[in-house]
C-alpha cells in the first residue's frame, strides 16, 4: 500500500472531469428536464459536481505548492530543528516521546498512518457534501473558510520546513515509510518536494473546520462526537512524526484569523444592507406625495 492518497495529477484530472460533468448535467437538464422539480434536481446535481471539482482542484493546488516550495533542503531541516528546539524551551511535550509510546504496537502505527493519509480529505468531503445537500445556507460560509484558510497555509508553505520524521538525530522515525504506507513518492537523495511543506498543518486546520461546522450546524448532543476527529488527527500527525505541535498551533491561529475576518465582513455587509432602506425612505415619501 505505497500510495494511499490522490496525486496532484489525478486530482487535477478528476476535477476537470467533475467540472465537465457539471456543465453537461446543467445543459442537458435545462433542455430535457420536464417540470420545475426535475430542473431543480438537475441543477443540484450539477452544483454538487462543481463543488466536488473545486475541492479536488484545491487539494491539487495544495500538493503542487508543496512541490514548488523547495528552496533548499538544508534550510528546511534547519528550520525544523529550530522549531523542535524552541518547543522544548517553552516546555511543550517532546513529540519524539509520544512516537516512542506507539512504536511497539504495529496495529496502532498502521492505523495512524491510514488515518493521516485518508481522513483529512475524506471527512472534509463528507461534511461539505452534508452541508451542501442539507444546509445549503451554511455551506457557503464553510466553503469560504476552507478556501481562505488553505490559501493562507499554502502561502506560508512556500517557505520549506521539514517534518519531524526527517530528523532522525532528534529521535524521530518515519513510521509510514517503515510500514510501506508513505503517501510520498520517490525523491532525489531520499527527499521528496512536498515533504517540505509541514508548516503549517493543513491536516489540523481542516479537522478543526469540520468539527466547528458540525457543532455549529447540527442539533442534538451527538454532534459533539465530532470533536473526536480533531483530537485523533492531532495525535496522529504527532505520533507519525508528520508535524510538530507548532505546525498545528499556527494552523489554528490562521483559522481563527479567517473566522474573525469573515465575521467582520459579514457584519459590514449586514450594516450596509440595513442602511440602504433608511436612505431610500425619503425618496419613497417624496414619490408618494407626488402621486397623491
Amino acid at each position: 500500500m505505497q500510495n494511499l492518497t490522490l496525486t496532484w495529477q489525478t486530482s487535477v484530472g478528476a476535477s476537470a472531469v467533475l467540472y465537465g460533468a457539471a456543465f453537461t448535467v446543467r445543459r442537458l437538464g435545462g433542455r430535457r428536464a420536464e417540470g420545475e422539480v426535475r430542473r431543480r434536481r438537475a441543477g443540484t446535481v450539477a452544483d454538487v459536481l462543481r463543488e466536488a471539482g473545486t475541492l479536488l482542484a484545491l487539494f491539487a493546488l495544495w500538493q503542487v505548492v508543496g512541490h514548488l516550495s523547495v528552496m533548499g533542503t538544508g534550510h528546511a531541516l534547519e528550520r525544523a530543528e529550530w522549531i523542535h528546539r524552541t518547543e522544548l524551551d517553552f516546555g511543550l511535550p517532546d513529540e519524539a516521546s509520544w512516537q516512542r509510546a506507539v512504536v511497539g504496537h504495529p496495529w496502532l502505527v498502521q492505523a495512524a498512518n491510514y488515518y493521516y493519509a485518508t481522513m483529512h480529505f475524506g471527512v472534509m468531503l463528507v461534511v461539505l457534501l452534508w452541508l451542501f445537500l442539507r444546509h445549503r445556507k451554511r455551506y457557503a460560509w464553510v466553503r469560504t473558510t476552507v478556501v481562505a484558510t488553505t490559501a493562507v497555509c499554502l502561502l506560508i508553505q512556500f517557505v520549506p520546513v521539514a517534518p519531524p520524521r526527517m530528523l532522525p538525530g532528534n529521535g524521530f522515525v518515519d513510521l509510514a515509510a517503515e510500514y510501506g504506507q508513505s503517501v510520498y513518492g520517490d525523491g532525489v537523495a531520499g527527499v521528496v518536494a512536498d515533504q517540505l511543506s509541514a508548516m503549517p498543518s493543513v491536516h489540523v486546520a481542516w479537522c478543526v473546520i469540520t468539527a466547528v461546522a458540525v457543532i455549529g450546524v447540527a442539533r442534538g448532543p451527538w454532534r459533539w462526537l465530532v470533536v473526536v476527529h480533531p483530537v485523533v488527527t492531532v495525535w496522529v500527525v504527532v505520533v507519525t512524526a508528520n508535524h510538530f505541535w507548532a505546525d498545528g498551533l499556527v494552523a489554528v491561529a490562521i483559522l481563527l484569523t479567517v473566522y474573525l475576518v469573515q465575521y467582520a465582513v459579514t457584519g459590514w455587509r449586514r450594516s450596509e444592507g440595513e442602511a440602504a432602506p433608511a436612505v431610500a425612505r425619503p425618496k419613497e415619501r417624496e414619490h408618494s406625495s407626488v402621486e397623491g
